[in-house]
């Protein structure tokens, strides 16, 4: 029977993330990292839309891409010359109508307080700066100049996973089972295939499984599944300065290479979990509602050609679509870094970071996630994010 000091369910950016800064934080002991699809197939990570961006509703969620942020910086210093993720960093354009003004405005203030090079601009400079796009029913937008864009999902994971190589990690390929607890610790966790490991502490990064994760060790978390589709698309002109752009319907667009990748619609509220086998795209979603909107805030996008799509899962947080950080307060030795309700990936770095000091150092040193520890969700008290996309 096997033993860590540390098992870590989830290997995909978050679990690799925590795996990573607990040996660059000095971390001797032993660790596990488990994945049940090695082949990240149906990974949160590999299915989003791999963006980056500071324009959020409160501080904290701020700072930590802001640390992702100053990794991208010195990607090759840390990984390596030939490291690269082919950052794109175009921005992000956040509209908002008449209703929403005050929303935006607030956030702007707040971003700015951060550190974060975000413009707020109203409808006739927007239009003067982007000619192609259409204002109608916009009152000002919010555009990230600097620190904002997209990049490579696979390739910022295929780096992690490489550089934990020869770190003494055991890489193991299972799906967990179940998790034991004695009294107010967490002991073990089983596998699927009947093994049984011993663990001194217990981190779930099983991204939109968290919830599940959770329930092994007879705990509550309001995280699941929230299906997400994203469609390709053709169009015939091409526009070098194009931010990723939020409506203010929630459908977003951006360019990706020669092609177009747009999504947002699913409605907030849903009756449930989504099936978490289905990856099937909802092509209707993309003509009944994405094609119009896009085709009025882009009138070059009234002819366009769908190519292919895919769906993937947030880790969606049912109380206030925010992460979930840091230890039980009863079972202190399981640690949650879930729930990020689809700024996980940007975010990733900055949170196994953080796991990895409360770890060595029993404390946060970088970035005071307290904000998101477990309390609230014992007490149902939302400490909610504004800027969901």
């Amino acid at each position: 029977m096997a033993r860590y000091d540390v098992v870590i369910i989830g290997g995909a950016i978050v679990g690799s993330s925590v795996a990573y800064f607990l040996r660059a934080q000095g971390f001797g002991g032993t660790i596990a990292l488990i994945e049940r699809d090695p082949q990240f197939a149906h990974a949160a990570t590999t299915l989003s839309c791999a963006s980056i961006r500071q324009q959020f509703s409160i501080p904290e969620n701020i700072r930590l891409s802001q640390f992702t942020l100053a990794l991208f910086r010195r990607l090759k210093e840390e990984f390596g010359s030939d490291a690269d993720i082919g950052f794109r960093e175009k921005g992000y354009l956040i509209l908002a109508s008449e209703s929403g003004l005050p929303v935006l405005t607030a956030n702007h203030d707040v971003q700015r307080a951060e550190g974060a090079d975000i413009l707020l601009e109203d409808a006739a400079a927007m239009a003067q700066r982007f000619a192609w796009l259409s204002t109608d029913g916009i009152v000002a937008g919010a555009w990230g100049r600097t620190g904002e864009g997209w990049f490579d999902a696979h390739a910022m994971l295929a780096l992690l996973r490489k550089a934990l190589r020869g770190k003494g990690i055991d890489l193991i390929t299972a799906e967990v089972a179940g998790i034991e607890r004695s009294g107010s610790r967490a002991t073990a966790v089983t596998l699927a295939t009947g093994e049984r490991i011993e663990a001194g502490i217990v981190v779930n990064a099983a991204g939109p499984n968290a919830g599940r994760v959770a329930a092994m060790a007879g705990l509550a978390l309001p995280v699941e599944p929230w299906k997400r589709s994203v469609f390709v698309f053709e169009a015939r002109d091409r526009f070098e300065d194009m931010p990723l752009i939020v409506d203010p319907s929630g459908i977003y667009v951006r360019p990706e290479g020669s092609v177009y990748i747009t999504g947002g619609a699913e409605p907030e509220e849903s009756d449930g979990p989504a099936d978490p086998s289905d990856f099937e795209a909802d092509w209707p979603l993309f003509e009944e509602v994405i094609w119009p909107v896009l085709a009025a805030r882009i009138p070059a996008f009234e002819a366009i050609k769908a190519t292919r799509a895919w769906a993937g899962h947030y880790d969606y947080n049912t109380l206030d679509q925010n992460a979930v950080i840091g230890p039980h307060p009863d079972i202190t030795n399981f640690l949650f870094a879930n729930g990020f309700s689809g700024h996980g990936l940007q975010q990733a770095p900055a949170v196994g970071n953080a796991i990895a000091e409360l770890i060595v150092h029993g404390r946060y040193r970088t970035i005071d996630c307290s904000a998101f520890g477990y309390g609230r969700i014992a007490e149902g008290r939302a400490f909610r994010e504004l800027n969901v996309i």
